[in-house]
């Protein structure tokens, strides 16, 4: 074998594939039923992902989704963590979803959009008259003139093209950015996916229930992607300051809120702010969003005893309401007692004893006799339920959605083309457009009619 031949033989086996990319691949990539398909695909498992909680345990999963009777008839908890369903955004299916989604975006404006635009803003003139008959509106004037046009034209805002040579001939254009805005669409749809994958990669959740007057780092992760960064969670904590609730007249939240300090290394305030539901605090990339809130513990005083602080625990009332209560010893051998219940932050307290009967109702501040000593309820502590978060994808999600915004709002300008020519004493008008078609044709016959005006017919 020559050099020559060995150079062909390997030259083809590098043009092959790409042979093959253009005639199979790219068919495929860029059909419009692939793309709808995919769409639906991501959009009913992002559903999936809204309804069926994401990261909790699997006990969780076992206990709301059994397997007799399943949900749907299909739906168990072995089918929600054997695909993945607990943490859809993260799952390698669903990533490749989002990538082979892009993929097709993308391939889409580079072989269809780019070249539409690239020709739009090409033009030619019609010198023959038989080219005005293919055009979907046409009209032949024995009278008018292109300087009369020329000006119809720029009042409705039109670009003229025409040279000074062949003054007998005119292209005009409008609405060139509608061309444009089916590419913005995209490059914003595949930002959208860009900032989605990088926030699954390296983001993560936790959340922390913390009592007032605590001070906390974040430490229960509850979800993370493979490349998150905790880092970003060193050398600083935060301090709630006070948690409080709002209630309406009639006993009802109003709404929560948590005052809450960002510390240094050193304890110093960097940042501080109230925050409640849709009102998050962020620093460092870390967003802290109130979500939940509890009864953490309660303040006591036996007769003039130093304070006492007592944790108050969550009890379970098969899904009646949310109530939390702790047990205070009233002898120092811890060998009688009473129980306190409490079910909000609006001071009252009821107290039993040890055989389970109410012995008093009281309110913070107030004191209660009870085996032989006096109980003070000095006060009832909160705890806030913070979620927080680490989604280094969003700065492209908004900007991805502002040139969706933007390229859909650029989609509706029509890209309308109008053609003359002056032949003799002939007068020859043809125009197309994308879109608007009725719009188009009521503004060509009214250009028309002016036209016939201007020339005293």
């Amino acid at each position: 074998m020559t050099v020559e031949n060995s150079a062909s033989t390997e030259l083809n086996w590098w043009l092959v594939p790409g042979r093959f990319l253009r005639r199979e691949i790219l068919p495929v990539l860029t059909n419009l039923r692939l793309a709808i398909a995919l769409l639906l695909i991501i959009a009913v498992f992002s559903i999936s992902g809204t309804v069926i909680e994401q990261g909790q345990s699997p006990a969780y999963y076992q206990s709301n989704y059994p397997e007799h009777p399943a949900l749907f008839g299909f739906l168990t908890w072995k089918v929600i963590q054997v695909i993945g369903l607990d943490h859809v955004y993260r799952t390698w299916w669903f990533l490749g979803l989002l990538i082979l989604f892009g993929t097709s975006l993308t391939a889409c404006t580079f072989t269809r959009q780019l070249p539409a635009l690239k020709t739009a803003r090409r033009w030619k003139y019609y010198e023959e008259p038989r080219k005005f008959q293919k055009l979907a509106l046409s009209a032949e004037l024995d009278t008018g003139s292109l300087n009369s046009l020329n000006e119809l034209l720029q009042n409705r805002r039109y670009k003229i093209f025409q040279e000074p040579e062949k003054d007998h001939i005119l292209y005009a254009r409008k609405g060139i950015i509608g061309r444009i805005g089916p590419i913005i669409v995209h490059v914003g749809i595949v930002t959208i996916l860009l900032g989605g994958i990088l926030g699954a990669m390296t983001g993560f959740m936790a959340q922390e229930m913390i009592s007032s007057g605590d001070t906390f780092q974040v430490k229960n992760i509850i979800d993370a992607g493979p490349w998150a960064n905790f880092q970003i969670l060193k050398d600083w904590s935060v301090r709630v300051n006070r948690f409080w609730i709002d209630y309406t007249p009639t006993g009802g939240i109003d709404q929560f809120y948590s005052d809450m300090s960002v510390l240094d290394k050193q304890g110093e305030e960097v940042d501080q702010k109230k925050i409640f539901v849709n009102q998050p605090l962020r620093y460092n990339g870390v967003t802290f969003y109130q979500t939940d809130w509890g009864i953490s513990a309660v303040r006591i005083q036996f007769n003039n005893s130093p304070i006492f602080q007592l944790p108050m625990a969550a009890l379970d009332t098969n899904g009646k309401g949310r109530i939390w209560g702790s047990w205070i010893p009233t002898k120092p051998d811890l060998s009688d007692g009473v129980s306190v219940i409490a079910k909000d932050l609006q001071g009252m307290v009821l107290i039993y004893d040890s055989t389970g009967k109410l012995v008093d109702t009281v309110r913070t501040g107030m004191s209660a006799k009870v085996n032989g000593v006096n109980l003070k309820i000095v006060d009832v502590l909160g705890s806030t339920g913070l979620q927080i978060k680490s989604d280094p994808g969003i700065p492209l999600v908004y900007t991805g959605f502002a040139l969706l915004m933007l390229g859909a709002t650029m989609s509706y300008f029509s890209h309308s083309q109008i053609w003359a020519l002056k032949t003799g004493d002939r007068l020859y008008i043809g125009g197309k457009t994308n879109r608007a078609q009725v719009a188009f044709e009521q503004e060509v016959l009214e250009i028309l009619d002016n036209l016939s005006s201007k020339s005293g017919v």
